[in-house]
């Protein structure tokens, strides 16, 4: 089954122009077994087919023992009065782009499975598409317990999406990462990415990424020292610095509480 996939092409041109930070890890990764996955920079198609079989073993393993939790669930009749959330954390590379797991900002890292399961409240088997943030099913989760969200979380509810009412989706989402064992070259990495575009900054680099999502959606041509392109990096740099000062002010008095 895994060898159906489709390969996407890793290209020496792919590989030059990504910023120093991910050269260096993916350099690092070579060389330095990490979790137990062994990465090379150059595998062979078979190689890469066989990562993603080990993959694919791992994602029905999950989905066995998911369907042991709700069985149990029902068993005990705790599911006539609940909600299910099941998501992950991060995507993983599997070799596109050169790299294995994480620790970059390409949409197969960023674009993560949400499922959420409550026949009692929520017509099933439909599939809302826009932008929104993982943070955002914390203040859904709390509406739907009967807890009215804090003023200063900075999430938005996605209780509306999920209950077929009108919903906005987010015009830009954003994510970032900090320096660690594996992501060594830059103290911190931060992407904004809005339905179109997306924008990688690092804090202490000054390369970085920049993708035409509507005609790269592979994420292959990096259009950062693009002159015709000027405009729409200075336009995300601009909106990302918005959102951290934004954020910091909203957020500022979460322990007010408690100071």
């Amino acid at each position: 089954m895994a060898r159906d996939l489709p390969l996407q092409p890793v290209t020496a041109a792919e590989l030059a122009s990504q910023p120093a930070p991910y050269k260096a890890m993916r350099q690092h990764n070579a060389d330095v077994d990490h979790d137990s996955v062994v990465h090379l920079l150059e595998p062979t198609p078979e190689q890469r087919h066989r990562q993603r079989a080990y993959y694919l073993a791992n994602v029905e393993m999950i989905d066995t023992q998911v369907g042991q939790i709700m069985q149990a669930l029902e068993d005990e009749g705790y599911l006539k009065n609940a909600v299910v959330v099941f998501t992950s954390d991060h995507g993983d590379c599997l070799t596109d782009h050169g790299h294995s797991q994480k620790w970059t900002m390409y949409d197969t890292i960023t674009h993560m499975p949400l499922i959420v399961w409550s026949p009692q409240r929520f017509t099933g088997d439909r599939r809302v598409e826009g932008l929104c943030q993982q943070m955002d099913i914390g203040p859904a989760l709390l509406e739907l317990a009967g807890v009215e969200p804090a003023p200063t979380m900075e999430a938005r509810s996605l209780r509306p999406a999920l209950q077929g009412d009108a919903w906005q989706p987010r015009e830009y989402v954003f994510a970032e990462h900090g320096r660690d064992g594996i992501l060594q070259e830059t103290r911190f990495m931060t992407m904004v990415r809005s339905h179109d575009w997306k924008l990688v900054h690092f804090v202490d680099c000054a390369e970085g990424q920049l993708f035409d999502l509507r005609h790269d959606p592979g994420e292959t041509v990096n259009l950062w020292d693009d002159a015709g392109h000027a405009d729409k990096k200075q336009e995300l740099l601009d909106v990302l610095r918005d959102w951290r000062i934004n954020s910091d002010v909203h957020t500022a008095g979460w322990s007010a509480a408690w100071r």
